[in-house]
C-alpha cells in the first residue's frame, strides 16, 4: 500500500484561491489569498501566508487574538456574497430547479435570463464538464455581471457554457434545431412570450421549468402553457426555509426564515401531434368578467411592478467591475483583499 505523502494536505489552499474567515459571532469575511498580503479587522490582522499551503478546516487568529475558522465557501456562501446587479435565484430555489427539473450530466439546457450567475453555476454544476449550458440575456450588463461572477466560482470561464445577448424568442430558433434541446429554465419577467420558441426547441418528454415573482405571472404563465397543448399540466409551487435554533433544550424555530422569494412552474414536452390529457375540473360558477380578465393579464410586467430590486447607474457599473475580480487578482503584484461579510453585501 502506497502511503500518502504528507508534505502538502489533500487540496490544500492555494495562492488566488477565495476562502471565507467565520469569527466567533458567525460574521463571515470572504478574501482572496496573495503572498504577503494582510487581513484587516478592527482588532487585528491575519497574515495570508499564514493559510496558504494549509489545508481548510483550520483555525487561524490574528493579532489581536480573535480565533477564525478558515473554509472553502460553499454555493450557497457564494451566491449570497457575490456582486450582483440583479437579485439572485436562491439556493433553496435553484437547488428545486435542479432536482425538479430533472438537470443531469451531458444534458442540453438552455437558461432564460442569467442574472447576476447564481442559478447558471448550480445548472453547470448539474450538467457536469459533457453537458451544456446556453444562457439568453437581454441586458449586457447583467451579461458581463454574471461571466465574472462564474469564471470566478469555477476558476475561469467553463468551455461548456455560452451567453447570447438578446431575446430568446428571437436568438433560439437560431441558435438550435427544433427538438435538440433537454431542458429549458425560464427566469424572466414575461415567461409566456417565450413558449413558440421553447415548445420547439425542446424534445419530446423534455421540461420546461420557470421562475416568477408574483401570483399573476404564475397563472398568466400555466394558463399560457395549457393553451398552447404541447405541454403535460403544469405544477406550481414553492418552497420556504425555516431555521431551528438548538441549544441544549432550548429548541425552537428561529424567529426569522426565508419564506417566498419566488413560485416554480414546470411542465413537459408532449410529442409533436400529440396533446395532453384534459385536466379534469370541477364545475365553477360564472365566468370572469372581461373587466376583471384586462385587469389581471394586461397590465405591462416590469421589474418594478412586481417589486424586483435591479441595480442602476453607479452600483451597476461598480458591480460589473467587482464581478470578475478574483481572475484579475495579479498573485505577483499584491493588491487590496476582496473583503465582505454576507451581511453588508
Amino acid at each position: 500500500m502506497t502511503e500518502a505523502s504528507h508534505t502538502e494536505p489533500r487540496r490544500a489552499l492555494k495562492i488566488g484561491e477565495k476562502i471565507q474567515l467565520t469569527d466567533p459571532k458567525g460574521r463571515m469575511h470572504t478574501i482572496v489569498l496573495a503572498p504577503g498580503e494582510l487581513f484587516h479587522t478592527h482588532k487585528g490582522l491575519i497574515e495570508h501566508d499564514a493559510i496558504i499551503g494549509r489545508t481548510e478546516g483550520i483555525i487561524v487568529s490574528n493579532t489581536g487574538g480573535i480565533d477564525f475558522q478558515v473554509f472553502r465557501p460553499r454555493y450557497e456562501d457564494f451566491v449570497l456574497s457575490m456582486p450582483r446587479g440583479a437579485a439572485v435565484v436562491y439556493p433553496k430555489d435553484s437547488g428545486l430547479i435542479v432536482t425538479l427539473g430533472d438537470i443531469f450530466p451531458g444534458a442540453v439546457v438552455v437558461e432564460a435570463g442569467v442574472g447576476s450567475g447564481a442559478l447558471s453555476m448550480a445548472l453547470l454544476r448539474a450538467v457536469g464538464p459533457t453537458g451544456r449550458l446556453h444562457s439568453f440575456e437581454l441586458r449586457e450588463e447583467f451579461s458581463t455581471i454574471a461571466a465574472g461572477n462564474i469564471a470566478d466560482f469555477f476558476d475561469g470561464r467553463p468551455d461548456n457554457w455560452s451567453v447570447t445577448v438578446g431575446d430568446l424568442s428571437e436568438e433560439l430558433p437560431q441558435a438550435y434545431e427544433p427538438g435538440t434541446v433537454d431542458r429549458v429554465v425560464l427566469d424572466m419577467l414575461t415567461p409566456w412570450n417565450t413558449l413558440d420558441a421553447v415548445s420547439g426547441a425542446l424534445a419530446p418528454g423534455g421540461v420546461v421549468i420557470a421562475y416568477v415573482a408574483t401570483v399573476p405571472q404564475l397563472s398568466r404563465f400555466v394558463e399560457a402553457l395549457r393553451a398552447t397543448e404541447c405541454f403535460s399540466e403544469p405544477q406550481s409551487m414553492e418552497a420556504m426555509v425555516r431555521g431551528w435554533h438548538v441549544d441544549g433544550l432550548a429548541v425552537r424555530p428561529d424567529h426569522r426564515m426565508i419564506a417566498h422569494t419566488g413560485f416554480l412552474v414546470i411542465a413537459r414536452r408532449m410529442a409533436p401531434g400529440v396533446a395532453p390529457l384534459e385536466k379534469k375540473k370541477r364545475p365553477q360558477g360564472a365566468p370572469a368578467s372581461s373587466e376583471d380578465v384586462d385587469a389581471w393579464t394586461k397590465p405591462e410586467v416590469t421589474n418594478e411592478a412586481v417589486g424586483a430590486r435591479v441595480a442602476q447607474g453607479k452600483k451597476l457599473r461598480r458591480v460589473m467591475r467587482e464581478a470578475g475580480k478574483r481572475l484579475d487578482h495579479d498573485v505577483s503584484t499584491p493588491e487590496s483583499d476582496t473583503q465582505g461579510s454576507k451581511e453588508d453585501q
